[in-house]
């Protein structure tokens, strides 16, 4: 699918970045575009030339009752027979074309209709479609060689690397070597395996008799690489008061260092007599999934208010029997059900490899899954795939701290189907309950139903995906300015997981692509990759740590009249972001504007740069740019700060990746200096490269009135809110600020009020530019002024 891969560099040969070759004139924005399927010249079969279609007649109707010496005197003297050719008009192709699209696989009659429509004989049609499969192949084939080695390539190198660094070890003890005797470290880590798996099994066995967990030897700490010591305050923010003195302390709540999972992962181990009922509770999970992604009415209903679809619980209750085994639902628990379908740049056998591995998962969704992680593999199944059975834990997010998170315990079956004379990939999640009975969990009762997804392949690389998510909750309070996303399902919803995914596949279709031609001073496809990597690890630590993941405490501001804002502090002591106290503040305001206007406002830096309180008033140059989706707004940007004192011996630079999508739209960027970049440009691993990300998340959000007055009489709606619904938008700003080199330091009151009027001030200046450039969606109140309620005053709780 992909060629070679063309990169523009100004750089020279080298692989360093020097200063005054990294940052050219100002570029524009290319369009980076995903064709969902590609027209291509059709193939020849063995009686096809150049395009042209051979026929020969056999010739027995020009035999007569000659004799062979006759006969053979007589085909010597004609001259042979000129094959005649038919060439395939430009309409046949494209008539063609459309059809192979539908169904590459047209039975007799279609081909025969087909065939009548354009004039052709049925044989023709056939070795059309014929010929048609087998180029897709051949393309999917080339592409999957190159991508291939590829990473076949990247492998060698890593190994060569790692072997080179093995040799070079030494003991810190003796100076000798560090593995006497001849023992591998292959041998060591197997060994260390073993005896780790044995200590749990113990430690399950034990805690079953004495009825308490039993916890396992931790992890040994992580050797932190030294640090690259970044001026994290190279591009100011001003703000009011200094960041740090110890007067007005005032008690914020503090999150851990390091995220550790539930205690309860080490004791929920299933025996083997629980494996059995586990592999059957599977079957009929996975059977439901099926059912409840092919199904439609009954058991789905289309909403006459929204057109959307809903579960008919009681037909659902009537087709599928909750096993006696398991809890039954409870009456006191909320239901969520949606489904979806969408096509993904993905094919099936990746998608399937990046839903069984827990990491990959998170980094497939990193603004819904926070955390995950593998408790038990059950049965590896087939090549580790196929009747694949694991138990897992995940903890989902809403990006924003007023929406609470939902963690549980499930089990993910994996299997390979065929329906209809079509082959799938079928991924179900069903719960834990009953099954275990140790299972005790802290947080709030999620029980994920047999939720999952079937993943059917397409021509070139893409695949169908059909989504389905069906849970039961128990009910936490959300902030009423959320409620209307969190109560319709739209916060978990199929729709979300599906919006994230296309996007996220056109994501990886581009780090993996060869032929995209990138602008700026990007020097190698290494280099390039590099840097997606570090703007995926600055939007995952942006998610993470705007959202109440990890068990995170925020506390509202006293005395705010924004009952929005919500602040919290961790100490930064792990590599990958600067070592300190960091504050974080976060804040969400609805805007009646539609998602796109705000995107297109904030992703712009020539636009952004308007703004005073983000840019200070300095401009911003984009020197290098990677499109990453078909989509222009879904890019990663390298920009430039001009500044007086940014000449060649001091550069500023900022690194931003904005992404948007059906459920919304990110905004994230971090400043970096030049040596970070240079260290990513030159091949080198970016994972150490400290980053503290502030942004944006945009979710589309219709704000529902109320149809009264004051004094509680009905008020006619007017012609922009006949539904009572008004079209906008959640506007969440996340900030996170180094208040202090030193962790332990304490936070003061000046501090807060700064971030809080810093925090105002954005959100004004956004509001002022949006109604500049347009009108907002608000009704006229008759003097020719929209008017807007307050959000938190007009949501329908």
């Amino acid at each position: 699918m992909y060629g070679d891969c063309q990169v523009i560099s100004s750089m020279g040969g080298g692989n360093m970045v020097s200063s005054e070759t990294l940052f050219p004139s100002p570029i524009q924005n290319p369009n980076f575009n995903f064709f969902t399927f590609q027209s291509s010249p059709p193939m020849i079969n063995p009686k096809e030339e150049n395009g042209l279609l051979m026929e020969s007649g056999s010739g027995s109707e020009q035999a007569e009752e000659n004799s062979g010496n006759e006969q053979e005197i007589r085909d010597q003297q004609q001259p042979p027979k000129k094959k005649r050719y038919h060439r395939h008009t430009t309409r046949q192709i494209q008539e063609m074309e459309a059809v192979f699209k539908e169904c590459p696989h047209p039975d007799d009659k279609q081909r025969m209709r087909l065939s009548q429509d354009l004039g052709l004989k049925p044989r023709q049609v056939k070795f059309w479609f014929q010929n048609r499969r087998t180029q897709i192949k051949s393309q999917q084939d080339r592409s999957d060689n190159v991508i291939l080695r590829a990473e076949n390539e990247s492998l060698k190198n890593d190994f060569y690397r790692l072997q080179a660094e093995l040799s070079k070890l030494v003991c810190p003890n003796c100076g000798g070597p560090p593995v006497p005797g001849g023992v591998s470290f292959d041998e060591l880590r197997i060994e260390n395996a073993r005896l780790r798996e044995e200590l749990e099994r113990v430690c399950a066995i034990a805690s079953r008799y004495i009825e308490r967990p039993i916890q396992t030897m931790g992890a040994a700490p992580a050797m932190m690489p030294p640090s690259l010591d970044l001026d994290m305050n190279m591009y100011q923010r001003h703000f009011t008061e200094p960041m740090a003195s110890n007067a007005e302390i005032i008690p914020v709540p503090m999150l851990p260092e390091t995220a550790s999972y539930p205690d309860n992962s080490n004791n929920l181990v299933l025996m083997e007599e629980e494996k059995t009922v586990a592999m059957e509770l599977a079957m009929s999970s996975m059977d439901e999934l099926v059912k409840m992604c092919r199904a439609n009415e009954p058991l789905w209903i289309r909403s006459n208010e929204n057109g959307k679809e809903l579960l008919n619980l009681e037909e659902h209750a009537r087709m599928f029997h909750w096993p006696l085994n398991l809890k039954q639902p409870s009456s006191e628990l909320r239901t969520e059900a949606s489904r979806d379908s969408a096509v993904v740049i993905m094919n099936s056998v990746t998608l399937v490899d990046a839903f069984l591995d827990a990491n990959k998962w998170m980094e497939l969704f990193p603004s819904i899954v926070a955390r995950a992680k593998t408790v038990q593999v059950i049965s590896s199944g087939v090549s580790g795939t196929n009747g694949s059975l694991q138990l897992m834990y995940a903890e989902l997010q809403v990006l924003s701290p007023l929406v609470p998170t939902r963690e549980a315990y499930f089990l993910r079956y994996c299997q390979q189907q065929s329906l209809d004379d079509e082959t799938y990939w079928a991924i179900v999640d069903f719960p834990l309950d009953g099954l275990h009975n140790n299972l005790q969990s802290s947080f709030s009762l999620y029980r994920r139903r047999p939720s999952g997804c079937l993943i059917q392949d397409m021509p070139n690389g893409y695949s169908r995906v059909s989504w389905v998510e069906h849970a039961e909750i128990e009910e936490k309070p959300v902030h009423e300015i959320f409620s209307h996303f969190v109560y319709n399902g739209l916060a978990f919803g199929a729709h979300r997981w599906l919006a994230v995914l296309e996007r996220q596949c056109e994501r990886i279709a581009s780090l993996m692509a060869r032929n995209i031609t990138d602008l700026g001073a990007i020097p190698s496809p290494e280099a390039r990759k590099n840097l997606m990597r570090l703007a995926q690890r600055m939007i995952r630590n942006f998610c993470v740590n705007i959202s109440t993941s990890s068990g995170q405490l925020w506390t509202a501001l006293p005395n705010s009249t924004d009952d929005t804002v919500r602040i919290t502090t961790r100490k930064a002591t792990e590599p990958g972001q600067p070592n300190g106290l960091v504050l974080c503040a976060v804040s969400t305001t609805w805007l009646p504007y539609p998602h796109y206007q705000i995107f297109d406002l904030l992703r712009d830096e020539r636009r952004r740069a308007q703004l005073e309180v983000l840019s200070n008033g300095n401009a911003l140059h984009e020197v290098a740019h990677i499109a990453n989706g078909a989509h222009p707004g879904n890019c990663i940007s390298l920009l430039r700060i001009n500044v007086a004192s940014n000449s060649s011996q001091h550069v500023e630079l900022m690194l931003q990746e904005s992404c948007t999508d059906r459920s919304g739209s990110l905004v994230v960027y971090s400043t970096v200096d030049v040596d970070s970049v240079q260290l990513a440009m030159s091949g080198e691993d970016p994972s150490c490269i400290p980053l503290l990300p502030l942004g944006f998340f945009i979710t589309p959000m219709e704000l529902i009135r109320d149809a009264s007055d004051h004094e509680g009489k009905s008020v006619p709606p007017s012609e922009e809110e006949a539904n009572g619904h008004i079209s906008g938008s959640l506007l969440t700003i996340g900030l996170q600020v180094l208040a202090s080199t030193v962790p332990s330091a304490k936070i003061n009151m000046s501090s807060i009020a700064a971030i809080n009027d810093h925090l105002c001030a954005t959100v004004h200046q956004i509001s002022a530019a949006l109604s500049s450039s347009s009108t907002p969606s608000c009704p006229d109140n008759g003097n020719g002024v929209g008017s807007c309620p307050e959000p938190a005053a007009a949501l329908e709780k």
